[in-house]
């Protein structure tokens, strides 16, 4: 299959460009570079023979010649500090990209696969979140540019759905997590392996009591190529449904990577900051035959070996 990854050298895109290249997919990826990285996450596929790359904004038009078989868009910041500073690019990349990448498939007559997000939840006063809920969104709080971009996003692509009879497919993913994060992303795993390597006490927001469900990024792309190719056209979480607290999820870390420093309370919790994350999967498992397969302690392990190489080649920089 010939396929566009949008947002192709972010954390997730890249990881999902080796899944679909290493099964047999050719890929063309595209990113604006506003977060995501060639030389970090893209370098190694730099000579593939089924891989191309195009810097481009897909806010802005563009064409793409021959024939196309999907079009997987995970195009747009993603971290707590992108909703404050990036916020109209965030509402852009889900209205006027949303609307370029789906015309386009419109015209190649190609599947489309949007990654959406559990943002789209909001502050959920039903537990787990199951895809039958419909949210608790503030459309004016501070995140917003990224929970109501998501939903005008699922929105816009089930209107091309039932119009035109464009084949679709709707994940909503959960706290994804793994190598190729941002180090300054802001999300509390980046923070809190950051700070057990550095053997700094690790900053919690509010009393800690918040949660949130951690997937390993191998987990989430498994599922997302899963759907990809079902025949699923209903929204789908894709998450693990093991619940943390911040407060045990940072004692958990700082005992696996041996940090005695203990914990410190920082500011308190933003009130637009979610309470609880649980995704209810019972969806994917019937349809996709998917659950996440990797534990917390080996993805921690996982992602601390990248992030402690990747700090190692800051410092080897900065001498």
């Amino acid at each position: 299959m010939r396929v566009i990854v949008c947002g192709a050298a972010g954390f997730v895109g890249s990881h999902l460009c080796d899944r679909l290249l290493a099964t047999g997919y050719e890929v063309t990826g595209v990113d604006s570079l506003i977060t995501g990285s060639l030389q970090q996450n893209l370098a190694h596929l730099r000579r593939h023979a089924r891989f191309v790359f195009h810097r481009h904004d897909i806010s802005q038009p563009w064409s793409f010649a021959g024939p196309l078989d999907a079009i997987l868009n995970l195009a747009s910041p993603a971290s707590p500090r992108d909703f404050a500073n990036l916020q109209l690019d965030i509402l852009r990349v889900h209205s006027q990209g949303m609307w370029n990448m789906l015309e386009l498939a419109r015209e190649k007559g190609a599947r489309f696969l949007l990654a959406s997000s559990s943002e789209i939840y909001g502050m959920p006063d039903h537990h787990p979140q199951a895809e039958s809920y419909h949210g608790n969104v503030d459309p004016v709080g501070d995140r917003s540019c990224y929970n109501e971009g998501k939903r005008f996003a699922e929105a816009l692509v089930m209107a091309y759905h039932r119009q035109y009879g464009l084949s679709i497919r709707i994940a909503r993913l959960f706290n994804t997590y793994g190598p190729r994060m941002r180090l300054n992303d802001g999300r509390a795993i980046p923070n809190f392996i950051g700070g057990a390597l550095r053997g700094e006490p690790l900053v919690l927001y509010g009393d800690g009591t918040q949660t949130r469900s951690l997937c390993y990024v191998s987990d989430t792309i498994r599922g997302l190529q899963l759907l990809l190719e079902s025949d699923e056209t209903r929204p789908v979480n894709i998450g693990n449904p093991h619940e943390w607290s911040m407060l045990n999820l940072a004692e958990f870390i700082n005992d696996q990577l041996g940090n005695a420093a203990g914990l410190c309370y920082g500011s308190p919790l933003h009130q637009d900051d979610p309470r609880r994350r649980k995704p209810d999967i019972a969806r994917a498992q019937a349809t996709l035959g998917w659950q996440p397969e990797v534990e917390l302690a080996q993805g921690i392990a996982w992602t601390a070996n990248w992030m402690r190489s990747q700090m190692q080649k800051t410092a080897c920089a900065a001498v």
